[in-house]
């Protein structure tokens, strides 16, 4: 209400000031009006008495015609000087106006609000209003979130402004760069059991990508490419493909992101979206430029970066956010079966030091051409960033805690144990990351892990033997299975160092190690047949066999670029 008040008691002021100098202006211009009138009346009355033919008249008529053109003279002086007056009262209008606009905006505001908004005219052409400034307008809501910074995010890009906005677009690109020194040595370079690296001891472009977000009348969309080795590494992870026809893997292949939808203006934001968006289950962004590491433990490596459906994103406060949703499946383009999936997620953050959030997911059945066997999964998180002191050397730090649980039931496996029903299928694990900023956030210090038990293997990421695929191992890998039962547990640790001189690049700087209680990684000998893949996958190759190993030791190298 204080605000409220001295806004109105500004705006009358300005007002004020606007009508004092309409009204001198006004005068002026009277006044440069009169005179004007005057000097014609005043020049054909001394032509009459010039004209006059009496003797008297023409004795005194050559001081007269001198009194007169002075008088002229004068009066055009004065002119001048008006005229000039009026452009200097002009521009101190203008300016004035100018600085008491500027003056009334609150600093919050996005440049984004003060500019015009397009608005139909009868006609069906496009006017531009300018912005409601009326003193009873009513405030708007908060933007959600919008109260705090939170580029200290793990999984939040640090990009604090776009390089470039309008009122209509956001462009965005991304590139990863990346050389991985692999202590193994796999002759055919081939790193398997990941989500973001796939080769060793070259240099690579991992993924880039090119798009941006569109905004425009509360209708909104937003397309992200990917190209480099994103292109092919996600969709081969991705079954459901193999049911029907089309050809899901390549039509989808080089986009990461796409989805249109409308905002409406409603509690403090609601968002309809359709299309392919981040799930963010693992907490991990699909971005690597977003995360403190560059290859996350299993638990976010393992489980979905995308969900190809509908979801709402109900924001009842600024601090709020519920997310249901309606999808093909988990991580799918298609459906795997007959039913699709239900989730959401619920995103907590009541202070600019803390964020939780939990992603729950139900009913899928997401096993290919296994009708009835029915996936659940929770996974939450929490960060918290326990020390900020920009001033100092160490200027901040955080960590972020997140624990996963899920199982499958029915089509021969069970949640609760080995029965009749089949073996225990099911998913367990956490990962924990502490990070450090140094020198006002130009350098990064990331210490972190995980661990999971996973029986089944159903959420193991299959090795690419031979080329296999997620598509051929429904049919089963002869070298390694994802059978009911079949033990799978595994741990990792990394370091992590970043270079940041810039909010739109990191240097990064990591060292993994990974291990699992069965042959898993690629060894010496690699894991590609000599002369390359060599026939059926799903049938052994005569005489030869992958060199899998339980442990692996990375150096990983990458430059990380966001626009």
């Amino acid at each position: 209400m204080k605000q409220s008040s001295q806004h109105r008691g500004e705006l009358m002021a300005m007002n004020l000031r606007q009508r004092t100098l309409e009204t001198s202006k006004r005068a002026v211009f009277i006044v440069v009006a009169s005179m004007t009138l005057t000097l014609p009346l005043y020049s054909q009355q001394a032509a009459l008495v010039n004209d006059a033919p009496t003797g008297a008249s023409a004795s005194t008529s050559q001081p007269e015609s001198v009194a007169s053109q002075q008088t002229q003279q004068e009066i055009v002086q004065e002119l001048a000087a008006m005229k000039k007056r009026i452009a200097q009262l002009e521009a101190a209008l203008a300016s004035q106006k100018t600085q008491e606009q500027q003056t009334m905006v609150p600093e919050a505001v996005p440049a984004r609000a003060l500019q015009p908004t397009a608005v139909a005219t009868p006609s069906g052409e496009v006017a531009l209003s300018a912005p409601n400034t009326s003193p009873d307008a009513k405030p708007a809501k908060a933007e959600p979130f919008a109260f705090a910074d939170w580029t200290w995010l793990n999984g939040n890009a640090r990009t604090k402004t776009p390089a470039f906005d309008s009122k209509f677009f956001t462009p965005e690109i991304r590139a990863d760069i990346d050389y991985v020194y692999d202590f193994n040595h796999p002759k055919d370079n081939t790193i398997g059991g990941s989500s973001e690296i796939f080769r060793s001891n070259e240099v690579h472009v991992t993924q880039l990508g090119v798009g941006g977000d569109f905004h425009y009348d509360n209708v909104r969309a937003r397309l992200m490419t990917q190209f480099g080795l994103y292109s092919v590494t996600t969709p081969r992870n991705d079954a459901s493909p193999a049911r029907g026809q089309w050809d899901l893997a390549n039509a989808y292949r080089y986009v990461s992101e796409a989805y249109g939808g409308y905002h409406f203006n409603a509690l403090h934001g609601i968002n309809v979206d359709a299309g392919i968006f981040m799930s963010y289950v693992g907490l991990f962004s699909y971005y690597n430029f977003d995360n403190w590491a560059y290859q996350p433990s299993y638990v976010s490596s393992n489980t979905p970066w995308f969900f190809n459906g509908v979801r709402v994103q109900i924001f009842p406060t600024e601090h709020l956010k519920i997310e249901p949703w309606f999808v093909n499946g988990w991580q799918a383009y298609g459906r795997f079966n007959n039913r699709p999936g239900v989730g959401g997620q619920i995103l907590w953050r009541p202070n600019g030091w803390f964020s939780i959030l939990g992603n729950q997911y139900a009913l899928g059945e997401d096993t290919l051409n296994t009708p009835g066997r029915v996936r659940y999964h929770t996974d939450d998180s929490v960060e918290v960033k326990y020390y900020d002191q920009p001033q100092k050397f160490l200027s901040k730090a955080a960590f972020s805690l997140t624990g996963d649980l899920g199982c499958e039931h029915g089509g021969g496996v069970s949640c609760y144990g080995n029965s009749a029903k089949g073996p225990k299928q099911d998913f367990l694990g956490f990962m924990f990351y502490n990070r450090l900023w140094f020198d006002k956030d130009r350098y990064g210090l990331t210490l972190g892990g995980g661990k999971i038990n996973n029986p089944g293997r159903y959420l193991v990421l299959l090795p690419p033997i031979n080329g296999m695929t997620a598509s051929s191992a429904a049919v089963n890998s002869p070298y390694f299975t994802e059978n009911p039962g079949d033990p799978y547990k595994a741990w990792d640790a990394s370091a992590t160092f970043d270079y940041m001189p810039s909010q739109y690049i990191t240097f990064r700087w990591e060292f993994d190690h990974r291990a699992a209680n069965v042959p898993y990684f690629s060894g010496k000998n690699g894991i590609t047949p000599p002369g390359g893949n060599t026939g059926d996958p799903t049938k052994p190759v005569a005489g030869w066999a992958p060199d899998l190993v339980k442990d692996e030791n990375r150096l990983d190298l990458a430059i990380l670029v966001k626009f």
